[in-house]
């Protein structure tokens, strides 16, 4: 396991007594995420660290996944919801200090762990990224988590640039378990969660097995309404704003002669509902004084049930009325199947210290679309398909050696690293498009005989052109060199060298030292290089289709291409490489009294050739290649990203309890700094990476973001109130909208538990127990009034009242 150090101060959301800490000293003052210096404890590590311990958070926090808990505590740390967006609605992207989310590494206990195989591609905040989904791990299994914020891309290798986020599993004896139930203030998003985990003891001395078993439920939710829309007008959009009042009057009486109501025609905008069972475990066996066999893993299986965009009845090129007279909207399901192990061996002897491990990880998302139609085959197209999946594995060999020298550690090692992607097709009437004679459309199809939109309405199925199996290997080697002086003076020197088959080497460093200049007072400050590699899912990720030309005199190809395709090569786009940065950080940490801790650190991140997906490109080069218009990842822009982080945290006995005060907030600003297309690429910048892209980069997260935490135990009670601040946020609705300001938003999460014995404990309490949404989307930016909130800040579940059983046995 890497040993790694961490900062002078950690976010006490653990919410422990003075008392509590000291026992608990021993445990938690040694990090893993950091450094390679097992000696260091938090209070002498150059580079901050929130240290969250689950356990006891979570007891008493509305939020029941890792995502959600992190997003509350952490200011630095944002995690959105997002609706009717494919598959991003089904993982929740993630992102810390303002970068995306392929730019934060997620360890398990200390090794690696595989991302995601979806693309983020609609628009959503990580538009074009790739990152971890985090709920794959039941919180039940959790110890606690390290966070990193610091760039560790020398230590780590790439998806460091922005931080680690290393989730250490529980390995105590005994078991844990609780039961949690949830619902909204609006009588949906009902949650379930039942998790339980046990620890025994494995063969000698110190060996364990930790066993856990969590299964989770979250029911959609409905934000939205419909009654502005012309749903039956011939040409809704236009006839609905030359008179809306006429429009609305003729669609009435035609609900009211077919029986019905405007509610038999809602959008269903919200969360999607998902169902989730996950298995992990931990173990550690000895051998002897000087040997241990380690291994952790898990599996987890995620069912989605997301909606699409609504076809109406007057859209009838998209909708088969024999099948569907009153319109319909999609269904989007998925199956997500996770599986890690990891396996290793550590020897000790004579302060060496030797890990060897290899650990496996893989992601498989499956798509089925139903309550749809492929239009093109009239009242003979089926209402459910297949319509493909994706797949990403990933299998890591490390080996780690290092030795404490007096006042020096020396670490030094090596890695593997396999990756695999592919894309499956799925069955042949989710993608392809028929003409009237119920045959395949081809570009030498007559477009007079092609009547309706191809595909599986909502999400067009992966076609056999689009499958593919990628993968590359990299191999790295890396040394750190670690000096600590009396405690006074921390110096971390680190250097990575990795080479990736598929676009060559890069060396990166990293120094981090730290000073107390006056006993527990000490200023700190970092400067390093970082990369990242392209994933093989932003290289190779397609999503293309036929369909008729603008013109309407021939049949084309539109959709998203792969970085390697003859469409991209036309507009000159060169092959995908790595981003570069470099990342610079200082702050201080001080101590003035036993029980405050206070730290203020500032940042500057600059990234060059970032990764990103084009906006909607046309171009005359592609005619040749059949294609009309298309999107492409790209290293388009450089950024950079610039803040500060505060954590002050204060233990207070009080009335013969003890209070915690917990504030910490960031503020990040992240501006586009270049742009790089292609020399002789026609499409004007607004088409190549548009305002709304450029808002996703700048303004779509929020630049401030504060935490106030107050826990107060006594007796046999325990009492929560913890505010959240939401800073501004700004939302560019281009092509079709206008530009929104979202005022600032304070949510505040109350809870009251009480122990009824030593091992039960019953929690009550409250997510956003005062209902605040995001402000109202403005009109042109709302579809008619349907999309009443959009996903920005805490997101539109509103007020969430929960239930919580904890015990051990």
């Amino acid at each position: 396991m890497k040993k790694l150090s961490a900062s002078i101060l950690l976010l006490t959301v653990g919410f422990l007594s003075a008392q509590e800490q000291e026992q608990e000293k021993k445990i938690e003052d040694v990090v893993i995420v950091g450094s390679r210096n097992a000696r260091r404890t938090k209070l002498e590590t150059p580079a901050p660290v929130d240290i969250i311990n689950i356990e006891k958070i979570q007891k008493s926090s509305p939020q029941i996944t890792v995502q959600d808990l992190l997003n509350y505590v952490i200011p630095s740390f944002n995690a959105v919801r997002q609706s009717a967006s494919d598959g991003t609605e089904h993982i929740d992207p993630v992102t810390l200090r303002g970068m995306g989310p392929d730019q934060v590494l997620v360890l398990v206990n200390g090794k690696r762990r595989h991302t995601t195989s979806l693309v983020n591609y609609q628009n959503t905040v990580g538009n074009g990224s790739v990152g971890t989904d985090l709920s794959t791990i039941p919180i039940i299994a959790i110890d606690r988590i390290e966070v990193l914020r610091d760039g560790a891309a020398a230590q780590y290798g790439s998806d460091a640039i922005a931080g680690v986020v290393n989730i250490i599993l529980k390995k105590d004896l005994g078991g844990t378990g609780s039961l949690t139930y949830g619902i909204s203030g609006r009588n949906d998003g009902e949650t379930y969660q039942a998790g339980a985990n046990y620890g025994t003891s494995l063969g000698k001395k110190d060996g364990y097995i930790s066993l856990s078993l969590q299964l989770n439920h979250r029911g959609k939710t409905t934000r939205t309404q419909n009654h502005n829309l012309d749903i039956f007008g011939d040409n809704f959009a236009y006839d609905f704003a030359a008179d809306p009042a006429a429009a609305r009057a003729a669609d009435d009486a035609v609900i009211q002669q077919r029986g019905l109501t405007r509610d038999d025609f809602n959008f269903q905008i919200g969360d999607a509902k998902i169902r989730q069972a996950q298995m992990f475990f931990n173990s550690e066996y000895p051998f002897n004084d000087h040997l241990k066999l380690y291994s952790f893993g898990g599996f987890s299986i995620k069912e989605g049930q997301g909606f699409g965009f609504r076809r109406l009845p007057s859209e009838t090129s998209n909708n088969v009325y024999s099948i569907y007279p009153n319109g319909f909207q999609p269904v989007l399901g998925s199956k997500v199947y996770d599986i890690s192990y990891a396996v290793g061996t550590k020897y000790n002897k004579n302060d060496w210290f030797f890990d060897l491990s290899n650990t496996f990880g893989s992601n498989t998302f499956n798509y089925d679309v139903s309550h749809t139609v492929n239009a093109s085959l009239g009242a003979n197209s089926p209402t459910s398909f297949y319509a493909g999946a994706h797949s990403f594995l990933q299998n890591t060999v490390n080996l780690d050696i290092s030795k404490n020298i007096k006042n020096f550690n020396v670490a030094f090692g090596g890695e593997f690293r396999f990756e695999q992607y592919d894309i499956k097709s799925g069955e042949e009437a989710s993608y392809l498009r028929y003409d009237i004679y119920g045959n395949p459309v081809t570009a030498n199809t007559d477009p007079n005989t092609v009547s309706g939109a191809g595909g599986s309405q909502s999400f067009i199925g992966f076609s056999p052109q689009n499958a593919l199996s990628k993968s590359r290997h990299s191999v790295a080697a890396y040394a750190d060199l670690s000096y600590d002086l009396d405690k006074k003076l921390n110096v971390d020197l680190a250097g990575r060298f990795e080479n990736y088959s598929d676009f060559g080497s890069t060396l990166n460093g990293k120094l981090a030292v730290r000073y107390e200049f006056v006993k527990n007072y000490a200023i700190r400050a970092a400067v390093g290089t970082g990369f990242r590699a392209p994933s093989l899912q932003q290289q190779y990720f397609n999503n293309s289709y036929a369909d008729i030309s603008t013109t309407g005199n021939s049949i084309v190809t539109k959709g998203i291409f792969n970085n390697d395709s003859e469409a991209a090569r036309a507009l000159g786009f060169d092959r995908l490489k790595q981003e570069t940065s470099v990342n610079g950080s200082a702050g201080f940490t001080l101590r003035p009294v036993s029980r405050l801790l206070i730290t203020l650190d500032g940042y500057l991140i600059k990234v060059k050739d970032r990764i990103v997906i084009t906006s909607n490109i046309t171009d005359d080069r592609l005619a040749v290649y059949g294609v009309e218009s298309g999107r492409f990842f790209a290293n388009a822009i450089d950024t950079e990203t610039k803040g500060v982080d505060l954590v002050v945290a204060y233990d207070w006995r009080l009335g013969g309890g003890n209070l915690n005060i917990n504030l910490a907030g960031n503020y990040t600003e992240t501006k586009i700094t270049d742009f790089h297309f292609p020399e002789n690429l026609q499409t004007p910048q607004n088409e190549f990476f548009g305002p709304d892209q450029i808002n996703i980069i700048e303004s779509l997260s929020p630049k401030t973001k504060a935490t106030l935490g107050l826990n107060y135990g006594i007796g046999k009670f325990n009492f929560l109130v913890r505010n959240t601040y939401f800073g501004k946020v700004i939302r560019d609705g281009y092509p079709f909208g206008g530009v929104q300001e979202f005022a600032p938003k304070v949510v505040t999460d109350v809870s009251v538990g009480y122990d009824f014995t030593k091992n039960i404990n019953l929690t009550v309490g409250a997510n956003n127990v005062f209902d605040v949404f995001p402000d109202l989307q403005i009109y042109e930016n709302s579809y008619y009034g349907v999309f009443k909130y959009a996903p920005v800040q805490m997101g539109t579940f509103g007020n969430y009242f929960f239930g919580r059983l904890n015990f051990t046995f």
